[in-house]
């Protein structure tokens, strides 16, 4: 199963988080807006009966929740470093207000005086507040203020929303300071860590199987069988070197095949949450060569073993260069297309999507070309002979695929494209597939 993760903070916050959560497929965000502290405690109190960890948007009501609520989940807010002021300078920059001098808070003096070096700009005017480590809202106008006042600067940089809010209403100009989405994906990674269900499947076993694409037409390209048998042993070095990395065993199953064992936490680790596997860089890199690999997990080695088998199976399905996981509860991560698996990452596949469309007749290979094209190109929608081609089947085939596929509520017509001569060409889209990439 997912892991809840209840998302509290403005709507601005709630959704850039919904945005950088997507790279985490074992994450199931719950959300609610919150404008002030009173609000993130009520939303922590509502949420923490749902949830196994909670993410805030900042120190003032994180620290609400946890002096208020008595919460018996993890509590994570995102801190505020270098990387978001960037952004604000930058606009700052662009407005030609930097040269007035500039008020900030929720930052250390030392991170502003260290961003503005970095960035050439020493001589730069700034006020950088001093008081309180958690000083309230109204605090913070009052410095804000009382410098805008005096002519002392002329931009306000706040962390804090509601400071922005009044300073608004005071005409006072602003910018938000804002976490990165770097910022937010360490909170993410600190906060799968502390969940009840990250401990507790720490030791469950994974099965990794990875197949060398082509191989047969690479030791074809070898000028004898000593090169081919040395090929064999770089690459079977290569993934000795990377499953020493998981603490796993490897053992190859002969020819261009090899099985792979280690634990669901390290792998985890490994892999930043199931987003990258840099194996396929490093071996194209070195020998030129492709891999799909199947990750299987299992409430035992013969499950996970299955998995990983079906999983493998639908890396080779769609074409080769790709990463499929299925976990113990049949649900599909993937496909990690493997030369850039971080945007090519899909939110997992539930079993109800898998079996929806395989009775509408789609088979499991046509399912995983679809995915790995949809991953590359967010492409939803096609023409008929862009989608033989896809497939790799005649034109006459895929008209009758797609009209059985209509039946079955998985395809819709989209639209149509005008051509110099006969009827207009139909674009179909897999509307069943719509929300599913990244």
């Amino acid at each position: 199963m997912q892991i809840k993760v209840g998302v509290i903070g403005t709507i601005e916050f709630v959704q850039q988080v919904l945005r950088v959560i997507k790279s985490f497929p074992t994450f199931l965000p719950m959300t609610r807006v919150a404008g002030n502290e009173a609000e993130a405690v009520t939303a922590a109190e509502e949420l923490s009966r749902e949830t196994e960890v909670l993410l805030l948007s900042g120190a003032l009501p994180h620290r609400a929740v946890k002096l208020t609520a008595m919460l018996s989940i993890p509590v994570f807010y995102v801190p505020l470093n270098g990387a978001g002021l960037y952004k604000s300078l930058f606009k700052v920059f662009r407005a030609g207000k930097l040269d007035r001098g500039i008020s900030t808070d929720s930052l250390t003096k030392a991170m502003v005086t260290r961003t503005l070096s970095d960035l050439g700009l020493e001589r730069t005017k700034v006020y950088v507040y001093d008081g309180p480590a958690y000083a309230s809202a109204k605090q913070l106008v009052a410095f804000h203020r009382n410098l805008a006042e005096s002519g002392k600067c002329a931009m306000v940089l706040t962390g804090v929303e509601q400071v922005a809010e009044q300073l608004n209403h005071l005409s006072i100009e602003n910018e938000v300071i804002a976490a990165s989405d770097q910022d937010i994906i360490v909170t993410l990674e600190r906060a799968l860590l502390s969940t009840e269900s990250r401990r507790g499947k720490e030791s469950q076993i994974v099965v990794g199987m990875i197949n060398v694409d082509d191989f047969g037409k690479l030791a074809m390209k070898r000028s004898s069988e000593h090169e081919v048998q040395k090929l064999k042993l770089d690459i079977h070095r290569m993934l000795l070197h990377y499953v020493e990395q998981l603490d796993g065993y490897l053992t190859a199953l002969g020819g261009d095949e090899y099985l792979f064992f280690t634990t669901r936490g390290i792998f985890e680790r490994e892999t930043g949450g199931y987003k990258t596997i840099p194996l396929a860089k490093e071996a194209y890199q070195s020998y030129g060569i492709s891999l799909s690999v199947g990750i299987g997990f299992g409430m035992s080695a013969n499950d996970a073993g299955t998995n990983a088998r079906s999983a493998l199976r639908k890396a080779k399905d769609a074409g080769g260069n790709a990463c499929f996981i299925i976990r113990e509860d049949s649900t599909l991560i993937g496909p990690l297309e493997m030369a850039n698996p971080v945007q090519a990452i899909l939110a997992p596949t539930d079993p109800e999507l898998i079996r929806q469309a395989q009775e509408a007749g789609m088979t499991s290979a046509y399912l995983s070309k679809l995915l790995h094209h949809m991953a590359r190109f967010h492409k939803y929608d096609y023409k008929v002979h862009e989608l033989a081609a896809l497939l790799g089947i005649t034109v006459r085939s895929t008209h009758r695929l797609l009209v059985q596929w209509m039946d079955g509520g998985l395809v819709e017509i989209a639209g149509y494209e005008k051509v110099p001569r006969g009827r207009p060409m139909q674009i179909y889209r897999f509307t069943f597939l719509m929300g599913r990439s990244v």
